[in-house]
């Protein structure tokens, strides 16, 4: 259906067009019309119409300043001009309010239709359009909450590789690379600073969690809420700056406690909210880590962490920015970022500290320690506790600040190769012992259950990391091991082909024989027979 207006100020010509519009249109049309530019504008108001026919000359209100105020609330209207001045400033002025069609009088009828169809075209596409966009738009609705979980699910498991954050990212649309985080817990009581019923009341959430989504959205203006966990519901809040200010926060309690008392007359739960520092994106879950901290602390409705002394706080311009990327880069094992962040760590502490070398000392060998550590906890390797006893005389022993800096860069670059390569080494150990064990017992019937129980790691697991030293399967080796063996008796003795079968692990002489020639190309016979005749 088209709403179609027809403005003029001749009666005839209003008959004549509503004549040709339901000759040839019919039902699909409904049809108002006004005759002076003060009527027009208010019946443009109260019927919306798709497509208006309008004169430029009418009393009062012309034309073209009707089709002004009309655009102005109206932007999707169809206009189709008339009239009986074919002038090109009253062209080029209706061009410039849109109008996609100028006539002049007299009209011709084929025109007139003409103009309407190529009208209701532009309309069609504009619905179809309006509805793909409504369609669109209903559909992430539906699939933003969910990628708004896997975001919020990855920071606080991590999950992730730094990829996959940025993934998220570009999808919610998150360009700042900061963000706090906030804990919002409920329960059906307080006491002291614990929730009550956790299990109910998380229950009760999910009922209401469309109404805590929407007030969550509307307390903390562009951030993203995580789906219901137990009782609690974490929160992300992207920030342009790293800092918070003292107005910035005493402004976001308020709001929070606003939303609590919201949440509590909605939904009938009581709720706290735990709201940690600003954070780089990379440690964002030790803002969440603090939201949750500053609750157990006290018993307020809204608690933020920097109100709390529940974080360590660094004196004088201590670099921990060095310090947190130091052991970012220990534990992904990059060795030349890691030893070149070092370095500039220990530049700083003889730049500040060029006096007191036992600082120095004892820093080094607490960051050597503590890379280690790192690396232990990466797999690969195994630890002895007397592994490091010449640790502390080697650091105190460093003659200088430039032999001590020079230690700490080995050590530190030694942990980061051992993060890279001895959880390789180790299955690469693993499968060298795995093979030693197959060619010392091929003649057995042996499994991948039995070589990698010998291994100690799962037969899944086992086949993989095999595949992946060898080129081939355990069948596929183990078969090589059986047949180099069964070649080589052929070729040396004179053992019939069922001895030898049985010796290379075969009880079946038969499925000895269809297995060599399968992975040989000729019988055990043929192979034999070949073997005299070429020692004659």
């Amino acid at each position: 259906m088209y709403r179609i207006m027809l403005a003029d100020d001749e009666g005839i010509v209003i008959d004549s067009l509503k004549f040709i519009i339901e000759k040839e249109f019919g039902s699909e049309c409904m049809v108002e019309y006004a005759k002076t530019g003060r009527s027009v504008i208010e019946l443009a108001e109260r019927y919306r119409p798709d497509i208006a026919v309008m004169d430029i000359q009418m009393p009062g209100i012309n034309g073209i300043e009707a089709m002004k105020e009309i655009k102005a609330t109206n932007r999707n209207i169809v206009f189709i001009v008339m009239s009986a001045y074919d002038k090109f400033d009253y062209a080029k002025e209706a061009i410039s309010l849109g109008v996609m069609e100028y006539i002049t009088k007299p009209m011709e009828k084929t025109r007139i239709v003409a103009a309407l169809r190529k009208a209701m075209e532009q309309i069609d596409r504009e619905r179809e359009k309006r509805s793909n966009d409504l369609l669109i738009r209903e559909k992430l609705e539906n699939v933003v909450p969910i990628i708004e979980s896997g975001l919020i699910y990855d920071i606080l498991l991590q999950e992730h590789f730094t990829e996959d954050i940025d993934s998220y990212r570009e999808l919610l649309g998150i360009s700042q690379d900061h963000a706090y985080m906030a804990a919002v817990v409920c329960g059906e009581m307080q006491d002291g600073s614990h929730m009550t019923n956790a299990v109910g009341s998380s229950v009760r959430i999910s009922r209401h969690e469309q109404e805590v989504r929407e007030a969550l959205k509307e307390g903390f203006p562009g951030c993203i809420a995580g789906p219901v966990m137990a009782n609690k519901i974490a929160v992300l809040v992207p920030s342009d700056a790293e800092t918070m200010d003292y107005n910035q926060r005493i402004e976001l309690i308020e709001k929070s406690r606003a939303m609590i008392r919201k949440l509590r007359g909605e939904t009938t739960i009581r709720f706290r909210i735990g709201i940690g520092s600003i954070r780089h994106m990379r440690e964002v879950k030790d803002s969440y880590s603090e939201a949750l901290d500053a609750l157990v602390r006290t018993t307020g409705s809204v608690a933020h962490a920097d109100d709390l002394p529940i974080r360590c706080e660094y004196g004088g311009d201590y670099p921990i920015h060095l310090e947190k990327r130091l052991f970012e880069e220990v534990k992904n094992g990059e060795p030349n970022r890691a030893v070149l962040t070092a370095e500039e760590f220990f530049d700083w502490m003889a730049a500040n500290s060029p006096d007191d070398l036992m600082v120095i000392r004892l820093k080094v060998l607490e960051f050597v320690l503590w890379a280690e550590h790192i690396a232990y906890e990466s797999g690969g390797m195994t630890y002895e506790f007397n592994t490091r006893s010449e640790y502390l005389p080697e650091v105190m022993n460093a003659a200088g600040a430039a032999a001590l800096k020079s230690w700490f860069l080995m050590k530190v670059s030694e942990a980061c190769q051992n993060v890279l390569h001895k959880a390789s080494e180790k299955s690469v150990s693993q499968v060298e012992t795995a093979k030693e064990y197959i060619r010392d017992h091929y003649s057995r019937d042996i499994s991948l259950d039995d070589v990698s129980r010998r291994v100690n790691i799962s037969p899944y697991y086992f086949s993989k990391i095999f595949k992946e030293e060898t080129g081939e399967g355990f069948v596929e080796y183990l078969t090589g091991i059986r047949m180099d063996k069964a070649r080589e008796l052929l070729s040396t003795t004179d053992l019939s082909m069922k001895e030898i079968g049985a010796m290379v692990g075969y009880a079946d002489p038969n499925y000895f024989s269809r297995s060599f020639k399968k992975n040989v190309g000729v019988t055990p016979t043929e192979y034999k027979t070949e073997g005299s005749a070429e020692q004659k």
